[in-house]
């Protein structure tokens, strides 16, 4: 007899959504009941009963005028008390360094920031030439693959909302300019699991970014970053690596990386 069963079902499936709702107030700082449960592709009437639960718990807190979400103290709390104990920079700093071992170029995690993403570690490389990120600094999302693996995987309403209209921002020549081709990187970048920038953010910068996932949801993307001339004669046995280093943070943080 399987004592863990059917039963386990439910519960685990609630804690998921909920996790989802929480997840989702990365991609916009306030929710109503009903565009959050068209977000995520929830019965308005299931989110709203996990979203009155969160409420009674201090994860989000109501709005009594607009009948409007927005993440509440208990998220703070946890916040700080991840902070100490490292959460995804933790999890994802050996991965960034074996990575740094093994193609001597940097490594950098990075997280959504509105139409941005910012850079939360770096791995540098010890070369005497090198790409330094800086931990804290923010970058148009459009502006390479660190910002391409995690945008092409938001709901195309989410990236017109962002990105508008364009033109889009341009850094040099090389820069993805327009919101048709911008469109068509992130269906390639969906398609194969990672992005791969050659000078577009950084005129001299080859990058190889990969997505990573929580509850479904994207939540970063880790990047292997160096000058072009060095990363040209082995980027394909980077894209296979920073891929697998994605995937593996994944599943590190309870994701699904398959």
């Amino acid at each position: 007899m399987n004592a863990t069963g059917d039963g386990d079902r439910g519960p685990a499936r609630t804690a998921d959504r909920a996790l989802r709702v929480l997840l989702a107030f990365q991609r916009r700082p306030e929710w109503g009941v009903s565009d959050l449960a068209r977000e995520l592709g929830l019965d308005k009437a299931g989110v709203h009963r996990l979203l009155t639960t969160l409420a009674g718990r201090g994860f989000v807190l109501a709005d009594p005028h607009s009948r409007r979400y927005r993440l509440g103290p208990a998220i703070a709390v946890l916040a700080r008390t991840a902070e100490r104990g490292g959460g995804l920079e933790t999890a994802a700093r050996p991965l960034l360094a074996e990575l740094v071992d093994e193609f001597g170029e940097s490594s950098v995690l990075n997280v959504p920031h509105g139409a941005h993403y910012r850079c939360v570690l770096a791995v540098d490389s010890t070369g005497p030439v090198r790409y330094s990120a800086t931990v804290g600094e923010t970058i148009p999302g459009h502006g390479g693959a660190a910002g391409h693996a995690i945008f092409a995987f938001y709901p195309e309403d989410q990236i017109d909302q962002l990105l508008g209209e364009g033109p889009l921002q341009r850094f040099n020549d090389r820069t993805i300019g327009s919101l048709a081709e911008l469109t068509d990187r992130y269906a390639r970048v969906r398609a194969e699991g990672i992005a791969v920038s050659h000078g577009e953010f950084d005129a001299n910068v080859t990058s190889v970014a990969a997505p990573v996932f929580a509850a479904g949801d994207i939540v970063g993307s880790l990047v292997v970053i160096g000058p072009q001339d060095r990363m040209s004669g082995k980027v394909d046995r980077v894209v296979d690596r920073v891929r697998a280093a994605g995937a593996a943070l994944t599943r590190l943080l309870g994701g699904d990386a398959t």
